[in-house]
């Protein structure tokens, strides 16, 4: 019998909790977010140093369920590891009544803190605007007028590749 990978149990418990609180992306199960993320992931993954690779992709599979799934940080760290629970934990949006509160100055401070969740949110992004450029979102231009602040606040010179893939993606 074959053990599971970290970033295989990662896809599994993400795809229960989001499946167990009924969330959604647009009309499909939020798995199809998830699973859009985790490919922009593979197409920049030679950034990451291979001892890290699975965790950071257990990350992009696990990066809304503090936020969106009702767990918690020690439910993470409890299914998966420590490492992942971080990159979770800092990629959960704090509270408020707008974007800007809820992706405010400390929540940004918390992913250039924690190591690759800055590379987890970008491939957050270039799922949101493929996605959004896809279906005729109008949050598409939402993404676009973000962008010059969202790239400044995220940027590191070892993701330029994925920076500019981003840049390019939302002026088409």
């Amino acid at each position: 019998m074959s053990t599971l990978s970290i970033d295989e149990k990662a896809r599994l418990y993400a795809s229960e909790k989001h499946k167990a609180v009924n969330h959604y992306y647009d009309q499909y199960p939020y798995v199809f977010h998830l699973q859009m993320v985790v490919s922009a992931a593979e197409k920049f993954i030679h950034l990451i140093p291979e001892k890290d690779r699975q965790n950071v992709l257990a990350g992009c599979w696990v990066h809304d369920v503090i936020e969106d799934a009702r767990e918690t940080y020690n439910d993470v760290k409890k299914a998966l590891n420590k490492d992942i629970a971080e990159l979770a934990y800092a990629l959960t949006n704090n509270k408020g009544r707008t974007r800007q509160e809820r992706a405010g100055k400390q929540y940004y401070v918390g992913i250039r803190n924690t190591p690759y969740a800055a590379f987890i949110k970008l491939c957050d992004r270039i799922a949101n605007v493929t996605h959004s450029k896809n279906t005729g979102s109008r949050m598409l231009k939402v993404y676009r007028k973000e962008n010059p602040a969202f790239v400044e606040k995220l940027y590191d010179e070892k993701y330029v590749e994925v920076i500019q893939y981003l840049e390019k993606l939302v002026k088409e």
